[in-house]
C-alpha cells in the first residue's frame, strides 16, 4: 500500500467536521453520560480512520474502516434517541444522520477500493 496521509482521505475530513459540529450542538446537555457516549462514538470514527491508515497495510485498514463505519452507526442510533427525549432537535438529528449516511457510503467504497488491491 503506498503511503498517503489519512489527513487528505475526505471521509476522513468529515468525519472530523461532523464530531466537531456535535461538540458545539451538546455543549449544553445536562445529560453528560449520554454527551459523552455520543461524542466518543463521533470522534470514534475519525480516530479509526487515522488508526487503520497508519497500521500500514490494507487488511489492517479496512479492519479499522470498517469499526469506523460501525461507530458512525452507533452515533445515527443514539441520535435518534437524544431526537425522542429532547436532547438533539429533530431538524439537527436529520442533518447528522444524513452527514453520517455519507460518511459510512465513504467508507464503504473505500473498503471496497483498499479490497480490489488486495
Amino acid at each position: 500500500m503506498s503511503y498517503q496521509s489519512f489527513e487528505n482521505l475526505e471521509v476522513w475530513k468529515k468525519a472530523c467536521q461532523i464530531t466537531v459540529e456535535l461538540y458545539l450542538e451538546l455543549k449544553n446537555c445536562k445529560d453528560f453520560s449520554f454527551r459523552d457516549q455520543m461524542n466518543r462514538a463521533g470522534v470514534s470514527i475519525a480516530s479509526n480512520i487515522s488508526e487503520g491508515a497508519e497500521r500500514g497495510s490494507n487488511k489492517d485498514f479496512i479492519r479499522f474502516l470498517h469499526i469506523a463505519k460501525a461507530s458512525a452507526a452507533e452515533l445515527r442510533t443514539q441520535l435518534y434517541i437524544a431526537d425522542r427525549v429532547g436532547l438533539v432537535p429533530s431538524e439537527k438529528r436529520i442533518k447528522f444522520c444524513d452527514e453520517l449516511v455519507t460518511v459510512s457510503k465513504m467508507l464503504h467504497s473505500l473498503i471496497k477500493s483498499l479490497k480490489l488491491k488486495t
